[in-house]
């Protein structure tokens, strides 16, 4: 199965000069979400994972998947002001200023290894700053992974200090 054929491009989402890539039709189709996600998980079943981070939002749908197959914790990772309890937060840059990304201060235990997942790799700012939170909270990112990489955005440069992997690569 090509899971490429399940990724839509969308030609001027959110600006103009972008061209989106919409999983929807992945998730629409059963086969190939479980095609994904037993992808996802081969690349970290060995490596003795004891919580996964879901990045906002699009890193939530497989998120919770990968932490049921592995039967650990999923942490969400999500945008400032949107998590109930005290959290730290991590800025990193966007191509015109700058964003931030928070979470709980109890979420994360000194020791803890650490699956970072998000849908896409492109700049490797967002990546960067989960890592840091993670680290900041005493955790070992493990693994960084994805459902694609935009590999020309050169995202891999940011986390080079980590394991990163890439169902697919654009």
């Amino acid at each position: 199965m090509n899971l490429k054929n399940y990724i839509r491009d969308i030609q001027g989402f959110p600006k103009k000069e972008i061209v989106f890539k919409d999983i929807t039709p992945l998730l629409l189709d059963p086969q190939a979400t479980q095609k994904c996600l037993e992808e996802l998980v081969n690349a970290v079943k060995d490596l003795q994972i004891t919580t996964v981070i879901g990045v906002e939002s699009r890193g939530f749908f497989f998120g919770t998947l990968l932490a049921q197959q592995l039967n650990v914790g999923f942490v969400p990772v999500r945008k400032p002001k949107k998590l109930p309890y005290e959290t730290i937060s991590a800025t990193y840059a966007l191509e015109y200023g700058t964003d931030s990304l928070e979470i709980h201060i109890d979420a994360i235990k000194k020791g803890d290894r650490v699956l970072i997942h998000d849908d896409v790799l492109a700049t490797g700012g967002t990546a960067a700053a989960v890592c840091e939170l993670v680290e900041r909270l005493g955790g070992i990112v493990v693994q960084c992974n994805f459902l694609m990489e935009l590999s020309f955005l050169n995202g891999r440069d940011k986390i080079k200090n980590y394991d990163t992997f890439a169902v697919l690569t654009y």
